[in-house]
């Protein structure tokens, strides 16, 4: 037994890689996205009433990694990269069928030409196909009581700070105080393999916004945007 899926969207995500996107949605709240809806989709009686809910599901398909295929057992993030369990007692990306799961904030809805949703607090790169939107019903959907096994709590933070020169140019930049928060909160959230060691010397790049962020870690706890050059948008 087998069923077929397409796109109902394409994202168009500030996150033009997949390297230092959260691991999870709302981590990164000044994340944005816009959903383009396809045909036949694409057409406002599909998302009449949908702007009376703050929160949306997505459902959407892992598209960068379907080729590598699914693995029995995987290796979370957030128990160091070393130890292995089971991949559905995990978020991996490498599943069986490449389908995921996120909740994202309805900034708002534009059917002046097809249907557009602005959306926010996003975990997904650019040019994510989404297969299916539902509203995020609160009274439904969250479970203060439950429990959440080897992620019990929210990852630590790093702390992120600016040198003079990247200071500088998001001072030039048409969205400087908007992408200042944007790149703390992400990089706060380390995007880096948490396999690897500390080398202040090294210099991370990730292509965030219309941005090539380069970055470093003088510290453990403590990471250095050292330089902002032109990205693609």
């Amino acid at each position: 037994m087998s069923w077929s899926l397409e796109p109902i969207g394409i994202l168009h995500s500030c996150y033009k890689e997949k390297f230092a996107v959260p691991r999870q949605p709302g981590l990164a709240p000044s994340a944005y996205a816009t959903l383009e809806l396809l045909p036949p989709y694409n057409q406002p009686l599909c998302v009449e009433g949908l702007e009376q809910f703050s929160h949306l599901w997505l459902t959407f398909v892992f598209h960068q990694n379907l080729e590598q295929g699914w693995k029995a057992r995987v290796r979370p993030p957030r128990l160091g990269g070393n130890k292995k369990i089971g991949v559905f007692a995990s978020r991996s990306t490498f599943r069986p069928n490449g389908l995921g799961l996120s909740v994202v904030k309805l900034e708002g809805v534009d059917c002046s030409k097809g249907v557009k949703l602005q959306l926010s607090g996003i975990d997904l790169v650019d040019g994510t196909p989404i297969v299916d939107i539902k509203p995020y019903l609160p009274w439904a959907d969250s479970l203060p009581q439950a429990t959440a096994g080897w992620a019990p709590e929210t990852p630590a933070l790093l702390s992120v700070h600016f040198s003079p020169l990247a200071e500088k140019q998001l001072t030039t930049h048409k969205d400087g105080q908007q992408l200042k928060q944007l790149l703390i909160e992400v990089l706060s959230q380390n995007p880096r393999p948490a396999y690897q060691q500390t080398d202040p010397e090294r210099i991370y790049g990730v292509l965030l916004a219309d941005l090539d962020v380069r970055f470093r870690y003088p510290a453990d706890n403590r990471l250095e945007v050292t330089e902002l050059l032109p990205g693609r948008s």
